[in-house]
């Protein structure tokens, strides 16, 4: 069956007032748009989202992961499905547009399908997966990780700076933890996954190109490094006297960034959060914990990086007097985007004459978990100056309406296409 693209030209003013709709939950005490999973502004968006799908003829459920599963009936009646979506939770103080474009554009591609009377052979399934961001539990992607089949009993087991358990939070938004761990599809229930995303990068925009085709999701290795020093008086206790756990902390947020600016190409090394004890200035730290992040599409470089950053930390830590302890809290390793679905994306670009180019991505995204059920891609569009993770995150109109065009053009090729994973 042969679909004709332009008339799937996705609906302007109602891309725009879902976006504008959902930025509204958010909390308004924080500056940006804070929307983190399990807040209250999360919860309250949920039902938004599911009435949304409904609006668009979707027949949305929620599963026992917390994910908003909508479907659109195929020809088929059963069998592997299309699928697309993200997430729409958000980092404290972040944008609008992370995650959130995705979800929407799923919304809208399945709409227009509905609306001109486009049956695909394949159900069209759109999902808004709970929780993809790093949270204060130290995992991400909670959502895609379940229908993955790789949320662990370990993960419920998780606490966060208040001691609060992963599964107690589950629990409390009103979900099944342990239903969860059931909750994995099997690898036939897909024929490909297409995520749309926001770079959140500089590539596109700096070259003037409409649609990043993206290769690969990079790896994430988080590290939690521990120092345990001697407390004493800072004004009687002599600096060649001192084992300050501080200050090796410090100097392990030196040795990150040394491994960073050592990587290739598409490698980066980010202290992220450093917290000591007592909180007294007069009081020598005897404890200090540093949260490190490594990133890149080269395992390799990822996994050397890792051990430069730990030998070089133990053997300053050691220098100091302070003892030293390192946890792995590796994320992902690297995942390749399928060849195939690459192809297709580019293709989909240049019949509604886009400009397009190859782009890894150094975020983490839902869709690096979906690659174990079936071929996965994804397609960028702009991000103005590169921004992200943050208040002036912003992707123009025009940019986000022309990637839901090209959504629904890989997605119409794909359902007319035998699709087999490749390696």
């Amino acid at each position: 069956m042969s679909i004709d693209l332009d008339a799937l030209t996705p609906h302007p003013e109602r891309l725009a007032e879902r976006l504008a709709s959902l930025a509204e939950f958010h909390d308004s005490t924080r500056p940006g748009w804070s929307r983190e999973v399990f807040s209250e502004s999360y919860r309250a968006s949920r039902e938004w989202v599911r009435r949304q799908m409904a609006d668009a003829g979707l027949d949305p459920v929620v599963d026992p992961a917390g994910n908003i599963v909508g479907r659109l009936p195929g020809r088929r009646g059963s069998g592997p499905a299309l699928v697309t979506g993200s997430h729409t939770d958000t980092v404290a103080q972040g944008g609008r547009f992370d995650g959130i474009v995705g979800v929407l554009t799923g919304i809208e591609v399945a709409q227009r399908f509905r609306e001109t009377g486009t049956t695909l052979e394949h159900d069209l399934v759109v999902v808004d997966f709970l929780g993809e961001e790093a949270n204060d539990f130290g995992i991400s992607c909670l959502g895609s990780r379940a229908v993955a089949g790789v949320l662990r009993p370990e993960h419920l087991d998780r606490v966060d700076s208040t001691g609060t358990r992963l599964g107690d939070a589950i629990e409390r938004f009103g979900l099944d933890p342990h239903a969860a761990l059931r909750q994995a599809w099997n690898p036939g229930d897909v024929h490909a996954y297409v995520e749309l995303h926001v770079e959140q990068g500089p590539l596109l925009e700096s070259s003037g190109t409409s649609i990043g085709v993206v290769t690969a999701i990079a790896g994430i290795d988080r590290i939690l490094m521990r120092f345990a020093g001697r407390a004493g008086h800072a004004g009687t206790t002599h600096m060649a006297d001192r084992h300050d756990a501080l200050v090796s902390a410090a100097a392990a947020v030196l040795a990150v960034e040394r491994a960073g600016c050592g990587a290739p190409v598409h490698g980066v090394a980010t202290p992220g959060c450093i917290e000591s004890s007592p909180e007294s200035m007069g009081v020598i730290t005897d404890r200090a914990r540093l949260w490190a992040e490594i990133r890149s599409v080269d395992g390799t470089w990822l996994q050397g990086a890792r051990r430069q950053i730990v030998d070089e930390v133990a053997e300053e830590a050691a220098r100091r007097g302070v003892r030293f302890d390192v946890e792995y809290l590796t994320d992902q390793d690297p995942v390749p985007t399928d060849e195939l679905l690459q192809d297709v994306i580019g293709q989909s670009a240049d019949r509604l004459g886009l400009p397009w180019r190859a782009v890894p991505s150094g975020a983490g995204h839902d869709a690096a978990h979906l690659a174990r059920l079936g071929p996965m891609g994804m397609i960028f569009v702009p991000s103005q100056g590169g921004l992200s993770h943050c208040p002036e995150e912003f992707t123009a109109p025009a940019d986000i309406e022309q990637g839901a065009h090209v959504l629904a053009g890989t997605l119409a090729t794909l359902d007319q296409r035998p699709v087999v994973r490749s390696e």
